[in-house]
């Protein structure tokens, strides 16, 4: 779960850092409060939203267990461990 969240935490934070490094990259200053207008910011926020909405939905649908099948959790067989599968 909390690998989850942090993947969703830095999905969100790209439009941030892609807006950073074009301020590093055209030389306006990422510290200069004038090169965050609200406007952006609201822009960015919308942007990260929308891609967080979007890696939710494909996560949901194209991740986990394919249908109808049964997962067998590790165990000892013979002295030795067998991973856990998925039949």
């Amino acid at each position: 779960m909390m690998r989850t969240a942090l993947t969703e935490i830095g999905i969100f934070l790209i439009p941030f850092a892609v807006y950073a490094i074009f301020l590093v990259a055209t030389r306006s200053g990422v510290t200069v409060p004038a090169s965050w207008p609200l406007d952006m910011l609201g822009k960015l926020t919308l942007a990260a939203l929308l891609l967080v909405i979007v890696s939710f939905v494909l996560l949901a649908e194209y991740t986990g267990a394919p249908p109808n099948s049964t997962y067998v959790p590790a165990h000892i067989e013979n002295g030795r461990l067998v991973p856990g599968v998925e039949r």
